[in-house]
């Protein structure tokens, strides 16, 4: 079960990521992705988090991640973390916009 937070930049990204913890998941189980890769790394190294790499998506994918484009990778990305279609695309329009999205996830 994933838990989805939609935020607007760093600050509350770093609120979001305390609740999550605060509710038991570790930093390796909390992801941040954003649609600008520069500030999807910066964040995610800043606020000590988890990058979705080949544990949570396999070699194939983490591979063919870098013959896509930004949205299919995180598509990709978004799905092999459990996230349905429909919380796909609403996450994707979302960073579409400018936004941060951070997902809890036990079973990545």
């Amino acid at each position: 079960m994933e838990n989805i937070k939609i935020v607007e930049n760093g600050v509350e990204a770093r609120q979001e990521i305390a609740q999550f913890r605060m509710q038991g998941y570790t930093k390796d189980e909390i992801y941040l992705l954003a649609h600008d890769q520069n500030r999807s790394e910066h964040l995610t190294d800043v606020l000590n988090i988890n990058k979705v790499g080949l544990g949570e998506q396999g070699v194939f994918e983490a591979v063919a991640n870098v013959f896509r484009s930004r949205g299919d990778e995180l598509r990709s990305k978004l799905e092999s973390l459990g996230l349905s279609t429909a919380a796909t695309e609403r996450c994707e329009e979302k960073m579409d916009q400018g936004k941060v999205i951070i997902v809890a996830s036990k079973s990545a």
